[in-house]
């Protein structure tokens, strides 16, 4: 205890030093925290562009829908089930769609797309599918019009006001076949979803399939990605296994994917960074040994042993450490909280670039805790590792050589 006083004693004796010291950690624990948060907005905002593109979080469906994508394989719209499942907590959204494959013709011309039910409004406070209306205008409820894909409407040579055939299998083998209007064509922003089919309204959609009061899927909106697992959960709680839950991976492996192998770089950018963080702290350290090193001299000189000299010499780096720590794990709350409220807008042609993929021009930070205590473990944990440094030097110590210095 009384070594831990003497070093806390020691650190003030020279402020200057101290305060430098001091300061080159914060500013490495608040770089890893800042680079940390970016990552976790980055990711965030890529999960949030393609669930709000199309799927969502999580998928409701029959339990054999997944393995064959049937309109027999649907779900009944019984009273209460979309309000039971916006009940659950960070459920902001719960949509239903009636989906099924069909054959879309314009004349001569004829191509097999998807005939998707939606309901108007919610689909489009989900998906913001309104946005992608680049002719026309979009539906309303019991709108006996569609919307279609802008690369499937240029292969049929369809334009607004026209009239396409939709001829398909319906619910327990009826065969439904009817004209419909173009309402508005749809330009999304990838080429997927633009060759994917047309758009009805659900209710239109049920009576053209033949299946009243059916949904293929009700597509659920969290608050946030990190929610699906307890979502999901609280679903098979409410509904046993009436139903099949899909999260967002398994409905974007692809993303998956790419968020996996984005985040092996960015360890080896972190890496990289913490690299950087340590070597600046152990020149830091450095420095300051060797402007001790004549004081550390005499205190042996004058009877000090060693060992306690080295463990005050230790207590004085870990307690700077734990100080600059702190200090950035502070002051990193409001900046993350400040940039998490006002994020960083792109401009020019990476701006332009990133709306041509449908993604937000803008560099998102999230504020969340495990980025702040994982950073700040982190950087101490280099702390701890570099004060072995110190230690040793003192235990080393040639006091003659030293008071020559």
């Amino acid at each position: 205890m009384k070594d831990l006083k003497m070093a806390w004693r020691n650190l003030w004796r020279n402020k200057r030093r101290t305060l430098i010291t001091v300061m080159s950690i914060f500013f490495g624990v608040l770089l890893s925290i800042v680079m940390g948060s970016m990552q976790e907005g980055i990711y965030g905002s890529m999960i949030d562009n393609v669930v709000k593109t199309y799927s969502g979080h999580i998928q409701i469906q029959h339990p054999d829908y997944e393995e064959n994508k049937n309109i027999n394989n649907t779900i009944f719209e019984s009273d209460g089930l979309i309000d039971s499942v916006l009940s659950i907590d960070h459920v902001t959204a719960a949509v239903p769609r009636l989906k099924n494959f069909a054959l879309i013709s314009s004349g001569e011309k004829t191509r097999i797309g998807m005939a998707i039910g939606i309901s108007p409004a919610k689909e489009n406070n989900l998906t913001g599918l309104k946005k992608w209306v680049k002719e026309g205008s979009y539906l309303e409820n019991g709108d006996r019009g569609i919307l279609i894909a802008k690369n499937l409407a240029k292969h049929l040579q369809a334009e607004i006001g026209d009239t396409i055939i939709l001829i398909s299998q319906g619910y327990h083998g009826a065969n439904p076949a009817d004209l419909f209007p173009v309402r508005g064509i749809l330009d999304f922003p990838t080429p997927e979803l633009n060759s994917l089919g047309v758009y009805m309204d659900i209710e239109t959609a049920r009576q053209f399939f033949y299946a009243p009061k059916m949904m293929t899927e009700i597509a659920v909106l969290a608050d946030d990605y990190e929610e699906v697992p307890a979502i999901e959960r609280k679903l098979e709680e409410m509904f046993d296994s009436r139903y099949n839950y899909l999260s967002w991976q398994e409905l974007s492996p692809e993303l998956v994917q790419f968020i996996e192998s984005d985040k092996g770089s960015g360890v080896i950018m972190k890496a990289i960074l913490y690299l950087v963080i340590g070597f600046g702290i152990l020149g830091t350290i450095m420095m300051m040994m060797a402007e001790r090193r004549r004081e550390m001299g005499v205190m042996v000189a004058v009877g000090m042993q060693k060992i306690r000299l080295s463990k005050v010499i230790w207590f004085e780096t870990v307690l700077m450490g734990i100080i600059a720590v702190a200090l950035g794990f502070i002051i990193s709350i409001p900046l993350i909280a400040y940039l998490t409220a006002n994020p960083i807008p792109i401009t020019g042609e990476y701006g332009e670039a990133y709306a041509q993929f449908g993604m937000e021009p803008v560099i998102y930070f999230k504020m969340a805790f495990s980025v702040f205590y994982q950073q700040a473990l982190i950087v101490f944990a280099i702390i701890l590792a570099i004060s072995i440094y110190p230690y040793r030097v003192v235990r080393k110590l040639n006091t003659i050589e030293a008071i020559r210095g």
